[in-house]
């Protein structure tokens, strides 16, 4: 079982949106045996609260639903837990790092790091921009989803 985490401030926006559009590309491949996804933030200001009404709409606009989903914060078994752990940006990398003991700091990846170069090494946050904003997220998501499936299917799931 390959296990993947997304991460992102507070888990209503980026890593929310992550999680869904990598669990449906893992659900559509028929690969949810193999493949376990979840979502979490640095902070914990969310905690408990769903994915942001912006981003459950912009998902839905593609057929996915996130708003079951639930914000959490990066606990420290997460880094034992999860083979990936996917920062949207470098702030998050570096809070990451922060807190990850020493053996596990190769499981962090900033995303668009880990796919071909795509106009901008981070996904933005949207949070206090426009539904505009939301779009661009997604699609720099989805782009960038569909090409970690591919590396993990080529290198994990041989």
């Amino acid at each position: 079982m390959v296990k993947v985490l997304f991460v992102c401030l507070g888990n209503i926006c980026r890593s929310a949106i992550a999680e869904g559009v990598f669990r449906d590309l893992v659900e559509q491949a028929e690969l949810s045996e193999k493949i376990q996804v979840d979502s979490c933030g640095t902070g914990s200001f969310h905690t408990g609260e769903t994915p942001d009404p912006r981003s459950i709409e912009a998902c839905a606009a593609r057929e996915i639903d996130i708003s079951n989903l639930r914000a959490r914060q990066i606990r420290n078994t997460d880094f034992e837990k999860f083979d990936y752990v996917i920062a949207m940006d470098e702030d998050n990398v570096q809070a990451l790092q922060a807190v990850c003991p020493f053996q596990y700091e190769e499981r962090i990846h900033l995303f668009l790091e880990m796919t071909e170069y795509m106009g901008t090494r981070e996904v933005p946050d949207p949070y206090y921009g426009t539904g505009q904003g939301f779009e661009r997220v997604l699609n720099l998501i989805e782009r960038a989803s569909k090409r970690l499936l591919e590396s993990i299917c080529e290198n994990d799931l041989k």
